[in-house]
């Protein structure tokens, strides 16, 4: 090695440490400043790191830097939100785009998995403790914030990028581990992108237009097909065509009622009103977030994008659980429900095929109507479109289907006992249990291990699903194939 190369090294790494000493193996450098973080039982975790910047509305950009070493020992702000009935956190703090980051050792090239967190209008990444993922599976976890609601799906009519801004805080904080991930022992050429519910989806649309920042995938519960019939989520809703899409136009002319009524004439003045008002407005984008399609992030109707096979070709890991819709029945319809009620439920959502579907599933058959009602949903709604999703993603890529069915994974005091089971998003405690997790330990430690297999291999060791013929059912005890198609009746549903 040349001189003048060895004397730019030393100085380097005086630099880097403050003297000539090794750098500690909790402080790692960044493409924006060094952190330092946590040294815990068998792995380090850095939280609150700053991954990108944003104004009101406007796309992210890359963080800002600093000097000297951060302390990364506590999260960064949730984004701003609402809090709900299940969730009581609140936010108006903008400034929210973080990282965190567990991992067994800075040193290495492990497998990423990259975590997307659920709902689209409430959450944070630190809500997820990966100690137990990253550990036993030897990978990087990273987990981030997004705008969300009001503030990542927002639109008018020329606004750049309307419906999109959640989309593209979650290619930055990509962006962000190809930069930064080596330093923190992960191999930005093994990235698995993962999901729950609005996050799953969130995943699919990845998979869509741009080159994907990620080499595998995998979704827990998507609803990139689902739709909505007339009450099945909230009281009174209306039917929708989708759950999650919505045309940028669309989302536009939402946004221009929204200015109307607080009193703005264009996007300058609704980016001056304080956070609060915006988050203490009663619509849409602050129960749940709408994505813009036929923008620059999605040039159409992910659906069609799937039917059509325009979608990258990596590995997929997908599926969802065996109760789906336990969890909307018991918390939108809290009151009791009897036979009658269950009967007007299922003209209203079905009117064309109310009475075969009644003859199908019977109240009488059921623990109860709202159980009746909810296994209507679960199988319509939630299994028809992941089994049609699965296999248009079969027909290109490698698809590995599951489907979570722990049917003691739930078991929330405030709902009946009938819809306690293996509900939306009861699977995720599983592969983030944290130290006071009460389920089934076997079962969280087997999908920690096949999950991270797959990040590390691109095969979770169960056949594909091709044409619908392999779904790998997890329970406590009976881990193994299932025949979906037959458990949700989904002949009946074609």
């Amino acid at each position: 090695m040349r001189r003048g190369t060895l004397l730019v090294a030393a100085l380097l790494l005086v630099s880097a440490c403050g003297k000539g000493e090794a750098m500690p193996s909790d402080v790692v450098t960044t493409d924006t400043g060094q952190v330092k973080g946590e040294q815990r039982d068998g792995h380090l975790r850095f939280q609150g790191v700053p991954y990108a910047g944003a104004e009101r509305w406007k796309p992210p950009v890359r963080a800002a830097a600093w000097s000297g070493v951060r302390e990364a020992f506590e999260p960064g702000s949730p984004c701003p939100q609402v809090g709900s009935g299940y969730s009581e956190t609140k936010s108006t703090n903008e400034d929210c785009l973080f990282a965190n980051v567990t991992t067994p050792s800075v040193t290495g090239r492990k497998p990423v998995l990259v975590w997307v967190h659920g709902d689209g209008a409430i959450g944070a990444g630190h809500y997820f403790d990966a100690e137990r993922l990253a550990r036993q599976g030897d990978v990087v976890v990273v987990t981030f914030n997004y705008r969300m609601g009001v503030f990542g799906g927002f639109g008018l009519p020329g606004l750049e990028h309307s419906g999109e801004f959640g989309l593209l805080d979650q290619r930055a904080a990509l962006e962000w581990v190809q930069r930064n991930i080596s330093a923190f022992g992960g191999d930005p050429g093994n990235v698995t992108l993962f999901g729950v519910s609005f996050g799953a989806t969130a995943v699919g649309a990845h998979l869509i237009g741009q080159r994907p920042l990620f080499h595998k995938a995998i979704m827990h519960s998507s609803f990139t097909l689902v739709d909505v019939p007339r009450g099945a989520w909230y009281p009174d809703l209306e039917a929708l065509p989708s759950l999650a899409w919505r045309p940028v136009p669309e989302i536009q002319e939402i946004g221009s009622m929204i200015s109307t009524e607080l009193g703005c004439a264009d996007v300058e003045c609704l980016r001056k009103l304080p956070a609060e008002k915006l988050l203490g407005y009663p619509q849409i984008m602050n129960i749940f977030q709408p994505v813009g399609y036929g923008g620059s992030v999605l040039p159409r109707l992910p659906g069609d994008s799937l039917e059509a096979g325009e979608f990258a070709n990596v590995p997929m890991l997908v599926g969802a659980t065996r109760d789906e819709h336990n969890s909307f029945v018991g918390l939108f319809r809290p009151e009791p429900m009897s036979t009658e009620d269950y009967s007007r439920l299922v003209r209203e959502a079905f009117p064309d095929r109310a009475a075969e579907i009644e003859r199908e599933y019977p109240a009488g058959a059921f623990a109860s109507p709202k159980q009746a009602w909810a296994t209507v949903l679960t199988d319509r709604v939630w299994a028809r479109a992941t089994f049609r999703q699965n296999t248009l993603y079969a027909k290109k890529a490698p698809v590995y289907a599951f489907e979570f069915a722990d049917r003691n994974a739930a078991t929330n005091p405030e709902f009946p006992k009938e819809l306690h089971g293996a509900n939306h998003s009861s699977d995720i405690d599983y592969l983030f249990p944290d130290e006071d997790f009460t389920k089934d330990r076997g079962l969280s430690d087997h999908m920690i291990k096949t999950w991270t297999d797959f990040a590390r291999t691109g095969t979770p060791g169960w056949p594909r699903f091709s044409e619908g013929q392999y779904v790998q059912s997890l329970a406590p005890g009976a881990i193994g194939r299932v025949d979906y198609a037959a458990e949700h009746r989904l002949a009946f549903w074609r």
